[in-house]
């Protein structure tokens, strides 16, 4: 590109930081730019065109500066903006809606026309810097701000992203050392035969008992394990602790011999080429049968791994495990992949069980999937289910299996062994002056 590196912006940052120190009214900002989905362009039009398209990258950010601010490239497809002398961060904000609006229109390479974006993070000097890697780590953590909040924008550095910054790496930290010692278990949640109340299959979710925090919220940890690659271990772990647990129910006869265990799979266990083997070693070592084994897979883990998730799952199907699309119509819902793939149940996602009545859109939507799934010969189960007019609702529309808080929220392995009395929900069916009570005729007809 003919840029400064990474060794030259240093040095004109650290004449910027000593410059402030000696002139109070001098400022400047920091621009940290990452070109967004680049590596897509590079994997699809080859090295050679990204080359081309960072050095035309590079043309257009000198034209959006003035002669004597420095652009520079860290490498890959990061760029640093030093923009010295300016009056407020508002000057820093007018180049960066320049930048974006430049970088928006198409590059035209080999006859190519190519269209990307910028994420940007800004950070200014009246921050008090000492440092001039101080200044890129936090232009760096705007910019990452930026890519969570969308893609092609620009954020300001402020405490509250440092803080944050600094509790995710805590947190993976911690994440590391959990598996380590021990404070990861399984709660499990039952899934319950809509015909009878009987519980066909249990559920069995993530939990972290944080020697500090005490029990940890999936929603807080899980995206940080799927970011740094620590999903799979722990993943690993959880079909393995799960595999055990159902072979324990099973010796000490506190569950039906047909009773299912579910574990969650993540995108990049999917990605994984040895997790074929990986289960089928696990559940020979645990004595568990394939047919007493159900994974559950996003759509949107399924459409992002595309020939690789077909393979995989194929794989599966040939070892005798359950399959199962969950949280589905909230991804891709592209029906095809019905047909390509061996799925066998689809999970209804709670936001529209949460909503329904006997007059919503979301009880046809739901009516909807399951005449598909029968179509197809695919079982389906309603998760989310809270109340008895949502249960009730269901259950006329023949639903196969429900979960949900009406029946136990996740408990830990001891209670949930106390939920096997196959009559334990007798008093949620029986009851059939419900249905009389909560159905509407004309939902029915």
């Amino acid at each position: 590109t003919g840029l400064p590196n990474r060794a030259l912006l240093l040095n004109q940052l650290r004449q910027a930081i000593a410059r402030k120190r000696r002139n109070p009214d001098f400022h400047f900002a920091v621009l940290f730019l990452d070109i967004d989905r680049f590596k897509i362009i590079n994997d699809s039009l080859g090295h050679l065109i990204g080359d081309k398209l960072l050095c035309c990258i590079s043309e257009k950010l000198k034209k959006c500066v003035r002669d004597f601010d420095t652009v520079a490239r860290l490498g890959g497809d990061e760029f640093v903006l030093l923009l010295e002398d300016i009056r407020s961060i508002s000057d820093a904000v007018h180049i960066a809606e320049r930048i974006l609006e430049s970088i928006s229109k198409p590059f035209l390479i080999e006859e190519n026309d190519i269209y990307t974006s910028t994420s940007i993070g800004i950070t200014f000097s009246e921050k008090g810097y000492n440092l001039p890697e101080e200044l890129l780590r936090d232009a760096d953590t705007a910019m990452y701000r930026a890519k969570s909040s969308g893609k092609d924008c620009y954020r300001i550095f402020d405490h509250e992203m440092y803080v944050n910054a600094a509790k995710l790496l805590k947190t993976e930290t911690d994440l590391r050392r959990a598996l380590e010692r021990d404070e990861f278990e399984l709660h499990y949640q039952p899934i319950i035969s809509l015909s009878d109340g009987k519980i066909i299959e249990v559920e069995a979710l993530l939990r972290w008992n944080h020697p500090e925090k005490g029990m940890v919220s999936p929603m807080e940890f899980v995206p940080i394990a799927e970011d740094t690659g620590l999903i799979v271990p722990i993943g690993n772990w959880v079909i393995k602790e799960a595999c055990c647990q159902l072979k324990l129910w099973q010796q000490n006869g506190s569950v039906d011999q047909n009773l299912i265990m579910s574990v969650n799979l993540s995108p990049k266990q999917i990605a994984r080429t040895d997790l074929h083997e990986f289960i089928e070693q696990t559940l020979r070592q645990n004595e568990v049968s394939p047919k007493n084994f159900n994974l559950e897979i996003t759509e949107s883990a399924i459409m992002e791994n595309g020939e690789i998730a077909e393979n995989l799952l194929n794989q599966l199907k040939d070892l005798g495990v359950w399959l199962t699309t969950d949280d589905f119509g909230t991804g891709y819902s592209s029906l095809s992949y019905l047909h390509r793939f061996p799925i066998d149940r689809l999970k209804i996602d709670r936001s529209f069980v949460n909503d329904m009545n006997s007059h919503s859109k979301n009880s046809e939507i739901i009516r909807t999937i399951l005449t598909l799934a029968r179509s197809l010969r695919m079982e389906v189960v309603a998760e989310g289910i809270e109340t008895k007019e949502q249960l009730a609702l269901l259950k006329a529309l023949d639903c196969d299996f429900g979960q949900g808080y009406i029946f136990s929220k996740p408990v830990n392995a001891i209670e949930a062994g106390k939920l096997f009395d196959k009559n334990f929900f007798a008093d949620i069916f029986d009851h059939n002056s419900l249905f009389k009570e909560t159905l509407d005729t004309k939902f029915l007809i």
